[in-house]
């Protein structure tokens, strides 16, 4: 069965020091979880069984039981070619995500043709009672729609979330962080008018202070609004 194979082959790639490095970056997995392969490692592995048709049974073989095997599934669905199939497929697998590390790493380049019928999919992810689906819909409206397809309403939809669960509040603030390095002037007047939580609000300017891509003086002037 591929997911003892895939099991099997996780063990054999194996990396211990950094299976212990890595479980500290992560405070929601219970290391036990971890088995201490490097993403590289899981990307190569990725592409080497994306190539083969049983894989569709780990795919479905949820919940996983190692957080590696999420890791690779998450890589295994950007790989896929069929938007409606990645879509279904997300959503299967969303509710699973447990930690900031396997919601961050998937960013699907296909959605890149698709962003107009994306847009309903992030509302609704947004929408979730999930931290790490809320924190995916946030993540793929801060890659895809604050260059060439921005709104600024996109910008209202990210403010109305409010949550108290630190992961979709820290990616709020990296949101917004990231829209005042892009779209600074439809950004700025959120922060003006305090529409965001304190935690948030705070927390965007540090992010943008710390950006190289902010003029030094932007940045002196976002110090001055902090609350």
């Amino acid at each position: 069965m591929i997911t003892k194979e895939i099991k099997d082959r996780l063990f054999e790639l194996q990396d211990v020091e950094y299976r212990e490095f890595h479980s500290k970056l992560m405070p929601t997995v219970d290391p036990k979880k971890v088995i201490g392969v490097r993403v590289p490692v899981l990307r190569l592995l990725a592409k080497e069984l994306s190539k083969r048709v049983d894989v569709a049974d780990f795919l479905i073989d949820l919940p996983h039981q190692y957080y590696e095997e999420d890791n690779l599934h998450g890589f295994l669905l950007e790989r896929e070619k069929n938007y409606d199939k990645l879509i279904d497929g997300l959503d299967a697998f969303l509710p699973y995500v447990d930690n900031w590390a396997t919601c961050d790493l998937m960013s699907p380049k296909i959605f890149k043709k698709h962003l107009d019928e994306l847009l309903p999919h992030i509302r609704r992810w947004m929408a979730s009672d999930h931290t790490y689906t809320i924190r995916f819909g946030m993540g793929m409206l801060m890659s895809f729609y604050l260059d060439e397809a921005f709104k600024p309403e996109y910008l209202e939809w990210v403010a109305s979330v409010k949550s108290t669960e630190y992961y979709v509040n820290m990616m709020s603030a990296w949101f917004f962080a990231t829209a005042l390095t892009k779209q600074y002037e439809s950004t700025l007047p959120l922060l003006l008018d305090n529409r965001l939580d304190v935690w948030v609000h705070n927390k965007t300017i540090q992010k943008a202070r710390e950006s190289y891509r902010i003029a030094s003086e932007r940045k002196a002037y976002l110090k001055t609004l902090r609350r």
